[in-house]
């Protein structure tokens, strides 16, 4: 069941809302940037209104049919990023984990609250009992989004309740609106990247040229990496710090959107163990990253 928002003065700025479909709506008094939300459909982050465009893209029609998978807004992928070998995951202690493609998190209803700060929203996931038989670990999920002058900033907190060390990944899959797959630049990217597709190595300027038949990588970037978009002026910054420090970028042609994606490990990283994270029990982890929109 989704948490209504406290009632009070930092709660005003967040309000449920019935159209375009059921979602809350948290408005920033000074800017009046928007970010609207559905916590019982994987607290999805559905819209990013900076400074009066829509950055954030979603398939309305295909949001609006729940026999389809969600396209668009900003799916959050926990416990896992990508997929595992028959969805199996070993653990130390000789069990098995059984995790679908990017874990059970973006599927699950969470609850929503307004931030003490009044500058944006807190969403949380906990353990359930289906959660535990598929992944046996107690753990509270925090995911606070802040909007700031020309930002969006993300920040997740995990907690482990477990008795137990807790392995994990994780991302978020934000779609951002483009004008087109043909006319896009990208800054600070390295220049070798993780094909996902093929999960092998490749050039990364290679693959960004094939944007209209379909990307899936993953890139190691020294410092931030930025789309920009010249037909709408404009340049998207994402801003990342270790140990959320890993870009994957993913196109659906001929969708003009753009997926620029912070993940902590590759696909399979808590088998291979490259950019696994374990969190002792009763410790919590903190992962900060940061989106922003600079016209040009």
């Amino acid at each position: 069941m989704v948490k209504h928002a406290r009632l009070n003065s930092t709660a005003m700025a967040l309000q449920q809302q019935t159209s375009p479909y059921p979602h809350w709506l948290f408005t920033d008094a000074s800017s009046g940037d928007q970010i609207r939300l559905v916590p019982e459909r994987g607290g999805l982050l559905s819209g990013w209104c900076c400074g009066g465009n829509e950055i954030v893209y979603l398939d309305e029609a295909r949001f609006l049919d729940p026999s389809q998978s969600i396209r668009g807004g900003a799916p959050v992928l926990f416990p896992i990023c990508g997929n595992l070998p028959n969805d199996q995951l070993p653990l130390a202690d000789g069990r098995i984990a059984t995790l679908k493609q990017h874990g059970f998190a973006r599927t699950m209803p969470w609850q929503i609250s307004a931030l003490d700060d009044g500058r944006g929203v807190r969403l949380e996931l906990s353990d359930t009992p289906a959660t535990l038989l598929d992944f046996p670990f107690a753990f509270l999920l925090q995911l606070d989004y802040r909007l700031a002058p020309g930002a969006l900033e993300v920040t997740a907190t995990l907690h482990n309740r477990a008795s137990q060390a807790l392995p994990f990944s994780f991302g978020i899959h934000p779609y951002f609106n483009v004008s087109g797959l043909g006319d896009l630049q990208f800054e600070g990217m390295p220049e070798e990247c993780l094909n996902h597709k093929l999960m092998a190595p490749g050039a990364t300027s290679e693959q960004l040229q094939q944007l209209g038949q379909g990307i899936d990588l993953l890139v190691r970037p020294s410092a931030d990496v930025a789309l920009v978009d010249k037909a709408a002026a404009r340049r998207l910054r994402m801003e990342l710090s270790s140990p959320w420090n890993l870009a994957v970028f993913w196109t659906d042609p001929p969708r003009p959107m753009v997926c620029i994606e912070p993940w902590t490990g590759p696909r399979q990283s808590l088998i291979s163990g490259d950019g696994k994270l374990e969190l002792a029990a009763g410790a919590s982890q903190v992962l900060q990253c940061r989106y922003v929109v600079e016209s040009i």
